[in-house]
Parts: structure tokens; sequence; C-alpha cells
């Protein structure tokens, strides 16, 4: 580190002259004349001036001072002026911050390191879970284990098992269901196949005909278990088709009257009341009940509750089809005076392919059904199927009352709530 300095005399002496001013040079005493002076002049006598400067190309740091002497009572005054190389003073600097960055850079890589390692230590349940996962069969549906993960991850593992035992029991219903349809089904193709050997045997052309009469039957009542399972394996389905405001009343009235020429056939009386209390007829804007759902839906459980009753009844019975509006909600009452069914039996009303015929003297054509169709189609559209005590028939017995209920659209409603409401549909 190489130093330098310089000795000049003040002529005249620094208080006459403008503090902080520069000034000529005066004459050098010792050291290197050409040394740099300082920008500006010292303030007051004694106090350093620092400064940096370039001599023979090289960066110094300097220090200038003003100082008095006394020779034989005369007064002088000298600028002293020292400076030495910042070179080594740069160069250790830098090699302080190379050390530094260095050593930043190896701790940073440590914490680095440190929370890989961690990161990696805390989801290793998770990875076990991941392998588990990947590694199962497509049908294997057995809840994951929730014991093993930290409990932050806990709740997501446990509404991940909810979506399996959801899916499991919908598998399970599908398997239930594909097992029940093959052995409706299997039952009267293996009649169709008896009826028909037998017909192609019988010499005698009467009867003959009457087993071809058989068949046809038995392809009819087919016709109509085929019909119920597609509507049933509809029903079941994810996606539901668009919902709009309807008016039940005319949903219920439409129903009554496509049923009118079987119940006619079967000699029964189905009669048919509004939301106004009376047997109207047609359309009323006065006696509207706004409901929120699929027309098509709708009126395939009401078509499978009327068609229940009818088939159901006896001939001379009477069925009344009711729509009644409550506060929040409305209902359409299919109302019997035949057999109907225990109150500790309803529930199993509703299982598929079960006909109950101690309990409803069911005819042969029926299928086990429909209730199970009007209960998935209802509870699609945020309704569902109850059944209550009907109207008393001839044998002094309680017929039955299949009722179909489903909230009340409010019309009245801010746009926003109408919005939800129908959303949440």
């Amino acid at each position: 580190m190489r130093k330098y300095y310089r000795i000049e005399e003040i002529d005249p002496p620094w208080p006459e002259n403008l503090p902080g001013m520069p000034r000529e040079p005066g004459r050098a005493l010792s050291g290197m004349p050409e040394m740099p002076r300082p920008p500006y002049w010292p303030r007051s006598n004694g106090q350093p001036v620092f400064f940096d400067a370039v001599y023979r190309n090289d960066p110094v740091r300097a220090v200038a001072v003003v100082r008095d002497l006394y020779y034989r009572n005369q007064h002088r005054q000298v600028l002293v002026v020292v400076a030495e190389s910042i070179g080594k003073r740069v160069e250790a600097e830098a090699s302080a911050q190379r050390q530094e960055v260095l050593r930043d850079t190896r701790m940073l890589a440590l914490v680095a390191l440190l929370v890989w390692w961690g990161v990696n230590w805390a989801l290793r349940p998770l990875v076990r879970l991941r392998n588990d996962i990947r590694t199962r069969r497509p049908d294997d549906l057995t809840p994951l284990d929730a014991t093993r993960v930290p409990s932050e991850v806990a709740p997501l593992v446990e509404a991940v098992n909810h979506h399996i035992a959801r899916h499991r029991r919908v598998l399970d219903e599908q398997s239930q269901f594909l097992a029940d349809a093959s052995h409706q089904l299997r039952t009267p193709l293996a009649i169709m196949l008896t009826q028909a050997q037998y017909a192609l045997r019988e010499r005698d052309p009467v009867r003959a005909q009457e087993g071809l009469r058989a068949i046809v039957d038995q392809l009819g009542r087919t016709r109509c278990l085929t019909e119920q399972l597609l509507s049933l394996a509809h029903a079941s389905q994810a996606d539901a088709p668009p919902r709009q405001e309807l008016d039940l009343n005319d949903v219920a009235r439409d129903v009554v009257l496509q049923y009118l020429p079987l119940a006619h056939e079967k000699q029964q009386d189905l009669g048919w009341v509004d939301a106004r209390g009376d047997e109207a007829e047609g359309a009323s804007d006065t006696a509207v009940v706004p409901v929120w759902g699929s027309e098509v839906e709708l009126h395939e459980a009401l078509s499978n509750l009327v068609h229940n009753a009818i088939n159901y009844a006896p001939a001379g019975a009477h069925i009344t089809v009711s729509v009644v509006r409550y506060p929040g909600r409305a209902e359409v009452q299919v109302a019997d005076d035949g057999p109907g069914i225990e109150p500790l039996l309803r529930a199993r009303a509703f299982a598929r392919f079960d006909r109950m015929a101690g309990d409803r003297h069911a005819s042969s054509s029926g299928s086990g059904l429909g209730l199970s169709i009007a209960r998935a189609y209802a509870r699609r559209n945020d309704g569902d199927i109850e059944l209550r005590d009907g109207e008393p028939n001839a044998q002094g017995g309680i017929g039955l009352c299949a009722v179909f209920w489903i909230p009340l659209y409010d019309q009245s409603a801010p746009a926003d709530e109408a919005e939800a409401f129908r959303r949440s549909g």
C-alpha cells in the first residue's frame, strides 16, 4: 500500500483567505509537488479535509490540514496533504464481498437442502398414498387410510373416502339393478319360448292361435317391463335435463287425460281435482301452481303413480288425482279405494321389482318398478314420493294415496334469489 505526501507554504496565511474557497498553490516545501490538493479549503484552522483523488494513475484517499508555524517571531502556515493508495483496500473489500457471497451461497444451498429434505420427509405419507392409489385395481373401492397422513391432509382424505363410498353405493345399485333386470327379463323370455314351442307342436289351429295370443300378451308385458327398465336407468343418470318454470296443474291434468282410456277399459272412475279444490277443466291463470323442474321427468313420475293406481286397484275402483298447494310446496295426490298397503310395509313398496302381491293383489302385468321410477324422478327435481292412507273401500279397508310433492317456485323473489333457486336444481 503506497503513501504520498506534500507540504506547501500558505502565503498569505489562511485567515486572510475566504473559508471554504480554493486558492492558488503555494511554495512546495517537501514531498511530491504533483500531489493533488483538496477540492475546497478548510473552514477552520486544524480541521481536516478528506477527499478522493488520482495520483500517477493510482486511486488514493487523501486528507489535508492547515497547520501554524512560528519561527523567530514569524507566523507561517503550511498545508499538509497525505494520501495512500486504495487499490489494496478495494481488493480487500472485493475479497471480503466475494467471501460474503460465497458464505451466503453456501448458507442458501444448505437451507434449500434442508427445506427439500423436510418437504420430502413431510410428504412421504402422501407419496405412499399416491403409490397406493396408482397400484390399485380398477374395481378396488376400499377407503384410503387416513391415519398415516398429516392432520392437515386428513380432511381431504376423508372427503375422498366419502366420494369413494358414494361411488361404491352407485356401483352396487347398478350391479343389483342389472342382476334384477336380467332375472326379470329371463323369465318372460323363457315363457315365450315355451309358448312358441307349444304353438309349433300344436296341430289344432284354435289351440295354436291361443298359444300365439299368449305370446303376444307376454310380449306386451315384456315391452312394458323394458320401457320401465329404461326409464329407471334414465332416472338414475347423473345428468339431468334442463328445467323450467311449470304449472303443476297442467302437468297433472295431462297425465289424467292420458290415462282416462285405460281407466275406462278397467271400468274405473278416474277423477281430477285441481288446486282450486273443484273439478275444473282447462288452464286457469288464478290456479297456477308454479314449480321449477323438468316437464318430461315430472310427467313421467306422475304417470307411474297413476298407472300404478289403475294397475293395482280392482274394477269399479275410484281413483282421484288432486293438486294441492301448501305454503312453500305443492302436492299431487293420487288416491284410490283399492286394497291399499299396510303402513309398516309401505317403505318396502319402493324396492325395485317388489310387486307386493299379497298386499296389493297386483295383476300379472305389474313389474314392481313404478314407485322406484317415480321417486327417482321426484328426487331429481328436489321433491319426493310419500305413501299415505287412501279412501275407504268396500271391504272395510283403506286404500292407498301416493303423494308427489315438490317445492313451489317463488315468482316474487328477487332476481338473485330466483337465480339461486334455479341453480340449486
